[in-house]
């Protein structure tokens, strides 16, 4: 499965969900709030843009925003919600023109890399964007495999009305496939799906200091809370040294 194969013409019209699910007002306040922050008033690059779920109300704060993203049709209904310049590309390797502030990289995408050394190449793109002292921040979950019972390769990780998710993984590979299955009162149901990479904190942290980051911070969520070894996800902020920013060529 191919990231541009999922994230085609039907895909990207069924995404946004308006004041639902990750796009309700408590989830995605708290995001724009953090990262019109850490922007400083400087140019901010986000890493797989969307639909422009994060974008879109972060431009509207004043802040100016530009785009990286592979799936032309996301493009198409960010265009149609937002004049927000975007580069049609791969995260890892697609260069954006200018220098930015901050880079970020939001709700576990840096998994839609499915190898170990492509998502190197994520940060190492970053730092290429970043000027002096800039900052990457990424969202991502914690794998949950101390859930999975031995010898069980699945897990449900939500069942509600009309909707039933499902992770299968792979543990010697890191990977795991997100399966989302909806339905309603008939006999059909919908499934989609969509392969990942995961990756752990301190996986993901070697990763930023082979691109020449430190890591600033690692919270909870995007309120500040304490991470802990119960969290399920974390807001992991890392910065480049002032003095050995990377350079883009």
């Amino acid at each position: 499965m191919r990231q541009e194969d999922i994230w085609d013409v039907e895909a990207a019209e069924r995404y946004d969900t308006p004041g639902r699910g990750v796009f309700a007002p408590e989830v995605l306040e708290p995001v724009v709030d953090r990262l019109a922050e850490l922007a400083g008033g400087g140019r901010v690059l986000e890493f797989a843009i969307g639909t422009g779920r994060v974008a879109v109300p972060l431009a509207a704060r004043g802040v100016s925003v530009t785009g990286i993203e592979l799936s032309r049709p996301m493009i198409g209904q960010l265009r149609k919600k937002a004049a927000i310049p975007v580069v049609a590309g791969d995260m890892a390797t697609a260069t954006a023109p200018g220098r930015f502030s901050l880079v970020y990289l939001v709700y576990n995408t840096i998994g839609n890399l499915l190898t170990q050394e492509e998502q190197i190449e994520c940060f190492r793109n970053a730092a290429r964007h970043l000027d002096p002292g800039g900052r990457f921040v990424i969202e991502l979950g914690v794998p949950e495999l101390r859930r999975l019972p031995p010898g069980q390769e699945a897990l449900v990780f939500t069942a509600e009305p009309g909707y039933v998710g499902v992770d299968t993984y792979d543990p010697v590979r890191q990977h795991l496939v997100s399966h989302h299955f909806t339905f309603g009162e008939g006999r059909q149901a919908r499934v989609s799906r969509c392969p990942q990479r995961y990756i752990w904190p301190a996986e993901l942290d070697l990763m930023g200091r082979l691109a020449g980051f430190e890591l600033e911070s690692r919270h909870a969520d995007w309120t500040g809370a304490e991470f802990t070894t119960e969290s399920p996800s974390h807001v992991s902020v890392y910065r480049l040294p002032a003095e050995s920013a990377a350079r883009i060529g």
